[in-house]
């Protein structure tokens, strides 16, 4: 479980096809200090790490994954955000992620306001009931506030501080991004479902 407050930015070093899945080696400044077997949110993607040493992680996306996000996407030098899991007892700074991701989004419009950002991202319709005014969204990892939802249209202000500390300094038009919905609302949802169609 992660909270979507970013710890740092690694870069993709290598890329590896094996059959259907893809390995990817990242270099952080945090891979000294994760473990193999660790569950670590990479774009809001939560991977296993497979292989590390001081510099840097490999983590393995199989198809499943490469379907739902856009790691699919990932080339040589893409910059990556990177969440260690939550620890017991610390304070919840963004909001409950879980690593997965639930479809892609596309950049579609960003505006400079002056010292802040305003970026509107499009996704499928299907996920319109999951998303509400000033509710929380999950975007390349990131614990986001919800401006304006539409039908299949969002926007999110980005600070300085964001914009300068993940990668969404790297986001343009047209930039495909992961996006995972409030496990709350995803719970509301298959109850009422779950209550008109029993």
């Amino acid at each position: 479980m992660f909270t979507g407050i970013i710890e740092t930015v690694g870069i993709v070093e290598k890329i590896i096809k094996d059959q259907s899945n893809i390995h990817f080696r990242i270099a952080s400044s945090i891979s000294k200090e994760c473990k193999i077997d660790q569950s670590i949110s990479h774009n809001g993607v939560c991977l296993t790490i497979t292989d590390k040493d001081d510099e840097g992680h490999w983590v393995t996306a199989i198809q499943e994954t490469l379907d739902k996000s856009n790691l699919a996407f990932w080339t040589v030098g893409t910059e990556v955000n990177i969440e260690r899991c939550m620890q017991m007892g610390s304070r919840l700074d963004g909001h409950i992620v879980q690593g997965h991701v639930d479809g892609i989004g596309i950049c579609t419009q960003i505006t400079n306001n002056d010292g802040s950002w305003l970026f509107e991202f499009s996704f499928d319709k299907k996920f319109a009931h999951l998303i509400v005014p000033k509710g929380s969204v999950c975007i390349n990892g990131v614990s986001l506030t919800v401006n304006e939802p539409r039908m299949d249209t969002f926007y999110v202000a980005i600070i300085p501080y964001t914009y300068e500390h993940t990668n969404f300094h790297s986001i343009d038009i047209g930039t495909k991004v992961n996006l995972e919905f409030d496990i709350i609302g995803k719970y509301m949802a298959r109850y009422r479902e779950i209550i008109q169609n029993p």
